[in-house]
């Protein structure tokens, strides 16, 4: 089937047209500075028709699904509106994922159209480690907890790492670092997401190209009543102006790279905070799994930066994990020394193909 997968943004709009047995692409791009997603969208049916190929389905990346969506879904009026009242809990994604399916219904209304979530594959998430530690009428009554995000991603990997081990995937206890301008890390028992990174919302966990991470909640207050910022402003600067921007003043690893090869000091402590934050969670993670069978890097920093994962993985000996410099250098499948008790896996993501497939099984049924 030709699916045609859809990344609606406030102020773009990402689509490829897969394949998804493939995963070929045959169609892609980006249309830039969206103010109208149906506008938008004429330039990718312009795009698609001169293929002459038929579309067979339609997938729409949707951030946030909450406790309400498992699963991805066919696109109803009801899941509509059960998207739009989800709003909250992902404010800046959210709503731009909706314009997106409402253009995409106007302008294929005879099309099945499928909503994979984000969050979805951190359903099975065990209490202990979605709940937070607050008031339980938070929980009960705002849904306040960790859902996860990049599970489309942590999905997808976890069973390529698995084809790369040739070991079936529910026999594994994995360490995926999805690393990309937005970072999480998940540990996947068995096939089964028991714990992330990300929480509420994408900005809890690893440092990321600008969003701060884990902070003491303090900070908000802290910095509101001190800089006349409002509590809303300040948590705008955490998600676009932290991480690694805030840190050095660049978000691109490849930039700070070449600034820490000239000596640039700032670089080289904001990689070291990056790297930092990672190690502590594989080692908080091993704890949870009871022992890992691989540490999987994935996205854009994880599949090509060397550096990132030979700082990540200096002083997890204690945990069966080194690497072969050669084959880390080269961004192989397999990245650790022979005879280490922890593979190091490198798996490039895919999460247009996963979304393609994902879509595929939903429209053709049980």
């Amino acid at each position: 089937m030709l699916v045609l997968v859809l990344n609606a943004g406030s102020s773009s709009v990402k689509y490829q047209l897969v394949d998804s047995d493939t995963g070929d692409r045959l169609a892609g791009g980006i249309v830039e500075e969206v103010v109208d997603h149906a506008a938008a969208l004429r330039d990718v049916v312009g795009d698609v028709e001169r293929l002459g190929r038929p579309i067979g389905a339609i997938g729409h990346r949707v951030v946030h699904g909450g406790a309400v969506f498992s699963e991805p879904v066919r696109i109803d009026d009801e899941v509509v509106e059960a998207i739009r009242e989800l709003a909250p809990l992902a404010p800046l994604h959210n709503p731009a994922n909706l314009a997106g399916i409402e253009a995409a219904r106007a302008t294929w209304p005879t099309l099945a159209q499928v909503a994979v979530f984000d969050t979805a594959f951190h359903r099975t998430l065990p209490p202990a480690a979605y709940r937070y530690a607050v008031p339980a009428a938070w929980y009960e009554q705002h849904g306040v907890r960790r859902y996860g995000f990049h599970g489309t991603s942590h999905d997808y990997v976890s069973t390529r790492a698995a084809g790369v081990l040739g070991r079936p995937r529910d026999e594994l206890d994995l360490i995926v670092a999805h690393l990309g301008n937005g970072a999480s890390i998940t540990a996947v028992g068995h096939g089964r997401s028991v714990e992330t990174s990300m929480g509420l919302s994408p900005l809890e966990g690893l440092v990321m190209g600008t969003r701060s991470g884990d902070i003491d909640p303090a900070v908000i207050g802290h910095v509101a009543a001190a800089s006349g910022y409002s509590e809303a402003d300040v948590l705008v600067e955490l998600n676009r102006s932290s991480g690694l921007l805030g840190l050095c003043g660049d978000s691109d690893m490849r930039e700070i790279t070449a600034r820490i090869d000239a000596g640039d000091g700032s670089a080289d402590l904001a990689l070291d905070v990056f790297c930092h934050r990672i190690r502590k969670y594989v080692g908080a993670y091993v704890a949870v799994l009871g022992g890992c069978d691989a540490l999987v890097f994935t996205a854009g920093i994880g599949e090509h930066s060397a550096l990132v994962r030979t700082r990540v993985c200096a002083g997890l000996g204690v945990f069966g994990i080194a690497l072969d410099d050669d084959r880390n250098e080269r961004s192989e499948p397999v990245i650790s020394r022979d005879g280490a008790s922890t593979a190091v896996l490198v798996v490039p993501t895919d999460e247009e193909h996963a979304i393609a497939e994902q879509t595929a099984r939903v429209v053709a049924g049980p």
